[in-house]
C-alpha cells in the first residue's frame, strides 16, 4: 500500500476521495475503531462504540459502517456474506437472509409483477431500515462517526438497554 492510500478517506456512501494531509485530524465526534492495517486484514472488526455495537467492513477497498445487528430480528450481520444484488453491494443477514445494502442501509427484496408475462423478477427497496455510519481513513487511523439522520431507524431497537438485557437472559439460558 502507498503512502497516498494510507491517506485516503473514504466512506461508507462514497468512493475514496482525494489524498488527506498528514496534518488532518479526524472529523468532529468521530471515534477511532483501530488501525487501517489491522482492519484491511481482518476485514470485519465489530465493537462497541459510545452505547452502539457497530461493524465496520473492509470489501473491495472501502470501508463500511453499520450497526451489527440486523434490523430485521437482531441477527448477527457480521457473519453475513457480501453478495451483489442489481449492481448494489449488500450484507446478507445468516439468519433470514435479509439483503441490506452496504452504502445506504436499505433493505431490499426481490419481487415480481404477476401481470407481466413471463414474470421478471426486479430487486426494489422497502426503504432505509439499517444505521450506516459514516468511516474515514486519516493517516492509517479509522474512525467512525455515526449517522445522525433525526428520527429512528428500525435497527436503533437493536441498540437499546431492552434488547440488550433481553440479549443478556438468551445468553445466560445458552450455557446452561
Amino acid at each position: 500500500m502507498s503512502d497516498e492510500d494510507k491517506g485516503k478517506e473514504t466512506s461508507s456512501s462514497s468512493s475514496s476521495s482525494p489524498a488527506t494531509p498528514p496534518s488532518a485530524s479526524p472529523p468532529p465526534s468521530s471515534y477511532f475503531v483501530g488501525k487501517r492495517d489491522d482492519i484491511v486484514k481482518a476485514r470485519r472488526v465489530t465493537m462497541f462504540v459510545n452505547g452502539r455495537d457497530i461493524l465496520v467492513v473492509y470489501h473491495q477497498g472501502v470501508f463500511h459502517a453499520m450497526d451489527m445487528r440486523c434490523y430485521h430480528s437482531g441477527g448477527p450481520l457480521e457473519n453475513g456474506d457480501i453478495e451483489e444484488f442489481n449492481g448494489r453491494l449488500c450484507i446478507v443477514c445468516p439468519w433470514h437472509k435479509y439483503k441490506i445494502t452496504l452504502a445506504e442501509g436499505e433493505a431490499l427484496y426481490q419481487a415480481v409483477d404477476p401481470a407481466q408475462k413471463p414474470p421478471k423478477p426486479q430487486w426494489l427497496s422497502k426503504g432505509v431500515k439499517q444505521r450506516i455510519h459514516t468511516v474515514s481513513d486519516i493517516n492509517g487511523d479509522i474512525f467512525v462517526t455515526f449517522n445522525n439522520i433525526p428520527g429512528s431507524i428500525e435497527s436503533d431497537f437493536y441498540q437499546t438497554e431492552k434488547f440488550r438485557a433481553t440479549l443478556g437472559k438468551t445468553d445466560k439460558k445458552t450455557r446452561k
